[in-house]
């Protein structure tokens, strides 16, 4: 469900920057590479995990009020639709 105040091009580009600028360093790890993030725009708090619904369930169960922006970490997307998923630049 969107954020009643945020469009979608807003969570996108908020979730885009929290991700480089304050979790990117910390996420990447070779444990997490390929996993899901899913990040609360609101707080920073954000859950990981190699499923989706999983991720988003438990950021929701700690941040229930949660603007959800979602990403696979160390990739371009969350998933490709009759292509290859682009590891992002190191």
């Amino acid at each position: 469900m969107p954020h009643p105040t945020l469009s979608s091009k807003e969570i996108a580009q908020r979730g885009k920057e929290l991700y480089q600028y304050r979790l990117r360093t910390q996420v990447e790890t070779t444990d997490n590479n390929g996993k899901i993030i899913a990040i609360d725009l609101n707080t920073g708090d954000y859950a990981i995990d190699k499923d989706l619904l999983v991720a988003y369930d438990r950021l929701k169960a700690k941040q229930p009020n949660t603007v959800t922006w979602i990403a696979r970490v160390g990739y371009d997307a969350v998933y490709a639709i009759d292509g290859t998923l682009i590891r992002t630049a190191e």
